[in-house]
């Protein structure tokens, strides 16, 4: 499958460089909502614990990027794409300290990467 369900821009890929060097092995989860509006939040890859109630939705720059699977439902036509700009967001996540928050942009899939998750199965 060519389709890509979660990327990251260089920014974005910068910073999960330098909290690489000070954390270790990284992940994201995307907020549902309750500290931090819809923000992806960045874990040290063992911290935060997922489940059978989490999807997961690809690796952007070798961090694992999950999802609750109830979220996942309203979100599986979308393409989401992990950004970073200035500001302190209200969560837990790592990049806090620094200034920045981790964010998400988002596009519906086209009717071609669509039509691919679905033959693959992955709808």
């Amino acid at each position: 499958m060519t389709v890509e369900r979660v990327s990251m821009t260089q920014a974005a890929e910068a910073l999960v460089e330098k909290l690489r060097g000070r954390h270790g092995p990284l992940m994201f989860h995307q907020s549902g909502g309750c500290c931090d509006g819809s923000s992806p939040m960045c874990y040290p890859q063992n911290e935060f614990r997922t489940g059978n109630s989490d999807v997961l939705l690809g690796s952007v720059a070798d961090c694992p990027v999950y999802m609750s699977r109830s979220q996942f439902e309203y979100w599986k036509h979308t393409h989401l794409t992990i950004d970073v700009v200035p500001g302190v967001g209200g969560g837990f996540s790592l990049e806090a300290p620094e200034g920045l928050r981790f964010l998400i942009r988002s596009r519906l899939f086209t009717d071609e990467e669509a039509t691919e998750l679905a033959e693959a199965g992955a709808v």
